[in-house]
């Protein structure tokens, strides 16, 4: 049974197989521990927070006796569609992967307690008509506490080997807004000088995501935007987003927003229901 939310206390839980698909977030409240992610072991203690997308990829999991964690997991791409499309957020899902642990000041861990807890306990509330958009928002509150905890850590961290200075280059690209007509892995390799081949792997290897994942999340902000612009036609857009037919734009915005073109379009216009 896939598992959309899921609260606990047991630190030997954190990699079950069926949470596989889920984004993890631990904070160990007393005592320490450790694992090992991406072949590097990383040790715990108190008033340090991990995020791990994919937490089946720890192992060696070892505890204290004395050891007590709290942790929240999402269903990934749920969290993934809440995350916005800036420089900070890619770089921070890349920054994770080669080190998921924060440590967090005594003030910043209870706020990210908090965050756990006002999820857990709305969590149940399946029968509520917006469930799924109240999680959303509470999960949204969580990860802007985690940026402002990581930012601290990253102020002064740069990466200077060859595969830090590739994804850092790449982020770089997309802030630009390129992906608006340029979508294609072949042009951000062309653009890095390393081979298609080489900057799939290398992303792949750093973050567990795709290029096009990282490609596709900085385009749709974009895509929405001229969406939202009543003065362009959906065949202007399409031209000026680079797509070879409006038939494939129709089919790249039904995958990424859930609804083709016409229809987004539709749900932005205020729904009015005559009373009987």
């Amino acid at each position: 049974m896939k598992i959309d939310f899921l609260f606990s206390d047991d630190f030997y839980g954190m990699n079950a197989p069926e949470l596989r698909h889920t984004c993890m977030h631990l904070l160990c409240t007393g005592g320490e521990g450790s694992f090992v992610f991406n072949e590097h072991c990383y040790h715990i203690m108190k008033n340090d927070l991990v995020v791990m997308p994919f937490p089946h990829r720890a192992s060696n999991l070892a505890a204290h006796p004395e050891m007590t964690v709290e942790w929240f997991a999402a269903d990934n791409k749920f969290l993934q569609s809440l995350l916005p499309s800036n420089n900070y957020s890619i770089g921070g899902s890349i920054s994770l992967n080669y080190n998921p642990v924060i440590p967090l000041s005594e003030e910043h861990a209870m706020r990210i307690l908090d965050d756990f807890h006002r999820l857990r306990d709305r969590m149940e509330n399946r029968h509520h008509m917006f469930y799924r958009e109240m999680m959303g928002s509470l999960c949204q509150t969580m990860m802007y506490d985690i940026f402002e905890s990581h930012s601290h850590r990253d102020t002064t961290s740069e990466h200077s080997d060859r595969t830090g200075y590739i994804v850092k280059s790449l982020m770089e690209l997309l802030s630009t807004g390129v992906s608006s007509t340029e979508r294609s892995v072949n042009y951000y390799a062309e653009c890095l000088n390393v081979s298609p081949k080489y900057l799939s792997a290398t992303i792949k290897r750093l973050t567990g995501h795709s290029v096009t994942s990282f490609i596709d999340r900085a385009t749709v902000p974009i895509l929405k935007n001229l969406l939202e612009d009543e003065r362009l036609s959906l065949t202007q857009i399409a031209e000026r987003m680079n797509f070879a037919s409006l038939s494939y734009f129709s089919r790249y915005c039904t995958k990424h927003l859930g609804m083709t073109p016409s229809d987004y379009r539709r749900s932005l216009q205020p729904q009015f229901t005559a009373k009987q």
